[in-house]
């Protein structure tokens, strides 16, 4: 019994340790992680949701924001650079553009997987990840496309090891989907650089935790939260503006048809905050979550996958405590607005 209060004890201790009283963590307490953020912000909206709320986010530091490009589909030539307009834009909103400085990433995927060419976010990748004097893990989180990840272990291999990525993309691996998707089709993120992705994959000695299609489609966002949250400042206005507009790019890309009106938007990129910020205090974990581990498969040219026996170990994410993301979300955002953190 002795023993049981004395674990109890020490258990307490560590948890009341953890409790953050101010924005950043103490001298003694360590944060989770550093997070590079990368993702198209110019393009879904989903993006700035997850930036504002990880900016916002007490646990971990972000020494990197890498805005990425769109589909070849999609893109403007510029996507990159009009993505990281976009991140200091939120910023100046929430006046935390003097804290962070959003860089552009490559402007194209990858031609093939012989003809590569590194890109100032790829280096700007591999310096932080080749720190010595930074003691929290280096955790890699992408919305969109691989390209920049796979130029910097390209250039620099040794990254692999000191590096994980958290990626909302690809298809659902067979037999792991909670709900009727298109499988069949190749994953958006996917395809924003197949090549890349293909790379990270295959060839990298990277630790994955895929969010695939089946379960980021879960993290519904209520259409009248997003109404309230309009109403508590001008960070919530702005993210309300942008989700606004979206309708009309879509009205204006060839081959897309108008969505019907719902009450509620899926805010898929989210779970990015979730699996690096929400973390048990004690054994540090996404426990509230659930995945499968299995071997990393072959990423085929299409989308789907191969099996490989004997590859590292990745994590599928199944489900995502949406419930804790968006209290949490919700709840920092009027802090903000008012003034408190």
């Amino acid at each position: 019994m002795a023993m049981n209060r004395r674990l109890f004890m020490a258990a307490t201790s560590a948890l009341a340790a953890s409790v953050v009283t101010s924005s950043r963590a103490t001298a003694k307490q360590p944060l989770l992680a550093r997070v590079v953020i990368d993702n198209d912000f110019a393009g879904d909206p989903d993006g700035l949701f997850q930036l504002a709320h990880h900016v916002l986010s007490r646990s971990v530091t972000i020494p990197l924001i890498i805005g990425s490009h769109l589909p070849a589909s999609f893109a403007s030539g510029h996507d990159a650079r009009d993505s990281a307009q976009c991140a200091l834009e939120l910023l100046q909103v929430m006046k935390l553009d003097r804290v962070h400085h959003p860089i552009a990433g490559s402007e194209t995927p990858m031609a093939s997987r012989a003809a590569w060419t590194p890109s100032a976010a790829s280096a700007a990748i591999v310096r932080e990840a080749m720190r010595d004097d930074a003691p929290e893990p280096l955790v890699y989180v992408a919305g969109a496309g691989l390209t920049d990840l796979a130029l910097a272990w390209l250039s620099e291999p040794k990254i692999g090891k000191r590096i994980r990525l958290v990626w909302i993309g690809g298809n659902t691996p067979p037999g792991l989907a909670l709900s009727a998707g298109r499988e069949d089709e190749r994953e958006f993120n996917f395809s924003i650089d197949p090549i890349a992705a293909r790379v990270i994959f295959n060839e990298s000695d990277i630790e994955i935790w895929q969010v695939p299609a089946s379960t980021y489609r879960q993290m519904l966002y209520s259409m009248a939260e997003l109404e309230e949250l309009a109403a508590s400042g001008p960070l919530g206005a702005y993210l309300k503006s942008k989700l606004d507009t979206m309708a009309e790019k879509i009205a204006h890309i060839p081959g897309l048809h108008q969505p019907p009106l719902s009450d509620a938007y899926v805010l898929g990129d989210s779970p990015l905050v979730t699996l690096t910020a929400l973390l048990t205090p004690i054994e540090p974990d996404a426990a509230s979550s659930r995945y499968t581990l299995l071997p990393t498969p072959e990423l085929l040219d299409d989308g789907h996958y191969a099996p490989r026996a004997g590859a590292r170990p990745m994590r599928v994410y199944t489900m995502i405590d949406a419930a804790l993301t968006f209290r949490d979300m919700n709840a920092r955002f009027r802090l903000h607005e008012a003034g408190k953190l």
